[in-house]
């Protein structure tokens, strides 16, 4: 019982670094997409980050809430096969507002830098805050796993740096087309 609890726990805790990791990627890549395109609309950066921030939100909340209760579903079937007490499961509820909340939180970062930079820096300013934040996200990540902290720091760090040097690329494409 000990064990499904700590597992329930950590769950959540992944559930909730996930999220700040997704929204720190998805927003990030999201704003400096538009910030390449156009990096004195901080108007136009605004009404894409906040779209984004919710539509992030909502969709790794149902996707956490949908995935949970599959592995939900699962344990209560074993726990009734095996006669144990299926009470303490792992919360899809609570999976789902961790992952939301954590999203929002994570986007804040790149949103409030890409508006707060000036025109010039918005870009540079934003990604290098992104890849500390990611840094952080790998290591907290690595450390709930009880893994090695570098190969976790670095996948976050260059799947991030991917993900905002294709907007980016994208942004400044359609940016010289308008």
């Amino acid at each position: 019982m000990v064990v499904v609890d700590l597992d329930a726990r950590l769950n959540w805790l992944r559930a909730g670094v996930l999220g700040a990791n997704d929204g720190i990627v998805s927003v990030a890549g999201l704003v400096i997409g538009v910030a390449a395109a156009a990096p004195g609309e901080n108007q136009a950066i605004l009404v894409a980050g906040v779209a984004g921030v919710l539509a992030g939100a909502f969709s790794m909340s149902a996707g956490e809430y949908v995935s949970v209760s599959t592995q939900t579903d699962a344990e209560r079937a074993q726990a009734t096969r095996e006669g144990r007490d299926p009470g303490s499961l792992t919360s899809a509820w609570q999976a789902a507002f961790s992952s939301a909340v954590s999203f929002v939180l994570g986007s804040l970062l790149p949103l409030g830098l890409v508006l707060a930079a000036p025109a010039r820096w918005k870009v540079v300013a934003t990604a290098v805050a992104v890849l500390l934040a990611l840094a952080l996200t790998g290591a907290v990540s690595a450390r709930l796993g009880r893994s090695p902290a570098r190969p976790a720091v670095v996948r976050n760090m260059v799947g991030g740096a991917l993900a905002m040097a294709v907007t980016w690329g994208i942004g400044n494409l359609i940016g010289v087309s308008l």
